[in-house]
């Protein structure tokens, strides 16, 4: 799973590339060069399955984060940067702060303002991919009468109309047919979108309540849209603490977790993913797999060879798991079910393959 970071200059969009990954470079205004980074996602049940088996290795799943350069305005038309369209989703970060230091490109602070002018900056950046391949197809199909071309050139039509008017591809309401004609273009606007506010510390107490105050909220129904907030200055202390002292200032200012946690979460489901578990003395992992994956496509996401010698599928729910304490005593218990190639993967199945090759 690849999400493209973009945003204004001086969003904090680095900063907080920085602490989803642990990979600390400078922002740098002006600078035109991507960072790559991988983030693990948390995730509480692997964690118990990890204090039961005590395996050699804990590997939860894993998001890749690139930050990409800050986007000017007026540079939609040749934003067109590859990182970006070869991603699953697109994390938008919105400056939410204040700071005399550090002054707003557009001189104030305004996260809804600064959001539709970044969506119109992919609008743009599709406008010109739509109307390049117009031109193409116009003298293909000026040359040649075929069925494809012209299903193509209709579909792209649709897409320009869309995007004249301002709405993004994501709510155009495109056909399954018509994604899949139009896969290959990897459309900005077609991508599901992850908004990240990063308020300042005096919203730090009220991360919902800053996010009205940004103006946001409507954008929590939009399709394909999930929306997140954070106080990158406030992470960043806590990512100094040790793991019982970063609880302790978290209870304190009355927050069940780190928020960038529930980001990397909200990145997860935003793109229809959920895990399946593998327990054992070697290792506990997570598998990333979309939503309504049969067992044997699952397999595959280990390794090719036990998708192809797939035999069954030995299941569990990971709280049944722990309650019974091991694998064996889940078998006397009944709760160890044996699931054919058509078995669909549940969120939080621990799963143990059988195969022959």
């Amino acid at each position: 799973m690849e999400f493209g970071i973009l945003g204004l200059e001086l969003s904090g969009k680095t900063t907080l590339f920085s602490l989803l990954t642990g990979h600390h470079v400078q922002a740098a205004p002006g600078k035109r060069e991507s960072h790559v980074g991988i983030a693990q996602v948390p995730d509480a049940r692997l964690d118990r399955l990890s204090e039961l088996f005590k395996p050699k290795k804990h590997t939860p799943a894993t998001v890749r984060f690139v930050d990409v350069p800050g986007i000017a305005k007026g540079s939609g038309g040749s934003l067109n940067v590859p990182e970006l369209r070869t991603m699953d989703g697109l994390a938008v970060v919105l400056r939410g702060f204040a700071s005399d230091d550090v002054p707003h490109s557009e001189g104030s602070v305004d996260p809804a303002r600064d959001l539709e002018l970044l969506e119109t900056e992919l609008l743009l950046a599709d406008l010109t991919v739509v109307g390049n391949r117009l031109e193409r197809l116009g003298r293909e199909i000026g040359k040649r009468k075929a069925p494809e071309l012209e299903a193509e050139r209709d579909a792209l039509e649709r897409c320009k109309v869309a995007i004249e008017a301002g709405t993004p591809l994501r709510e155009a309401g495109l056909e399954a047919a018509e994604r899949q004609l139009l896969k290959g273009f990897t459309f900005l606007t077609l991508k599901p979108l992850l908004l990240v506010l990063n308020a300042g510390e005096e919203d730090a107490a009220d991360l919902a309540g800053a996010l009205a105050r940004a103006g946001l909220e409507r954008w929590q129904e939009r399709e394909q849209v999930a929306v997140s907030v954070v106080c990158a200055p406030l992470e960043e202390e806590i990512s100094r603490l040790e793991p019982a002292d970063q609880a302790a200032f978290l209870a304190d200012l009355g927050l069940p977790d780190r928020a960038l946690d529930r980001l990397l979460q909200a990145a997860y489901r935003l793109l229809g993913l959920i895990s399946f578990l593998t327990a054992g003395d070697d290792e506990c992992r997570a598998w990333s797999i979309p939503a309504g994956t049969p067992a044997v496509r699952a397999a595959g996401a280990i390794h090719s060879d036990i998708e192809r010698g797939f035999i069954r599928a030995e299941v569990v729910g990971w709280q049944e798991l722990l309650d019974a304490g091991s694998f064996a005593a889940c078998r006397t218990r009944g709760t160890l079910r044996l699931e054919g190639r058509d078995y669909v993967v549940q969120d939080g199945d621990v799963v143990n393959f059988r195969f022959n090759v």
